[in-house]
C-alpha cells in the first residue's frame, strides 16, 4: 500500500478522557485536494517539528504522527473542524495500523498516546432491568 492510500476499512478513534471525540472512517477515499493537503503537511514537516519542548529537525513517521496527533487534539480544544479532519486523514493514511489516539487532559494541557495494538471497538450501551428481590 502506498503511504497516501486509504486502507480498506477500520476506524481511527480520537479518545479524550475515555470519551470518543472523533471516529475517522478509513474506507472513504480522499479526493485530489485532500491528497495535496496531506502532501503539503509532509513538506512542511520536512523542516522539523516541535516535540517535547525541542525541535526535531528530521522527524520520522512516528514523530510526524505524534506532532499531527497533538494538532488534532488542539483542534478539538479550539473547535477547528478543518484541522481535525486534515489531521485524522493524515494519521489514517500515513499510519494504517494506528487504531487510536488516547489523550488525557491534565492541568490545562494534555498527554497523548498513539495506540497500535488495541483495535478500536465501539462501545455499546446495554440496558437491563434489575430483578425484584422477593
Amino acid at each position: 500500500m502506498q503511504a497516501d492510500e486509504q486502507s480498506d476499512g477500520g476506524i481511527l478513534a480520537i479518545v479524550v478522557n475515555d470519551a470518543v471525540e472523533v471516529e475517522f472512517h478509513r474506507g472513504k477515499p480522499l479526493d485530489d485536494d485532500q491528497r495535496r493537503c496531506l502532501q503539503r503537511m509532509d513538506e512542511q514537516m520536512n523542516g522539523g517539528v516541535p516535540l517535547g519542548g525541542a525541535t526535531v529537525a528530521q522527524p520520522d513517521a512516528l514523530q510526524r504522527a505524534q506532532f499531527v496527533a497533538i494538532q488534532v487534539l488542539e483542534g478539538l480544544q479550539a473547535g477547528n473542524d478543518a484541522l481535525i479532519a486534515a489531521g485524522c486523514a493524515y494519521l489514517a493514511t500515513r499510519l494504517p495500523d494506528l487504531t487510536q489516539v488516547k489523550a488525557r487532559l491534565v492541568d490545562g494541557g494534555f498527554s497523548a498516546e498513539l495506540i497500535f495494538n488495541q483495535p478500536y471497538v465501539k462501545e455499546v450501551a446495554v440496558e437491563f432491568t434489575p430483578r425484584r428481590l422477593s
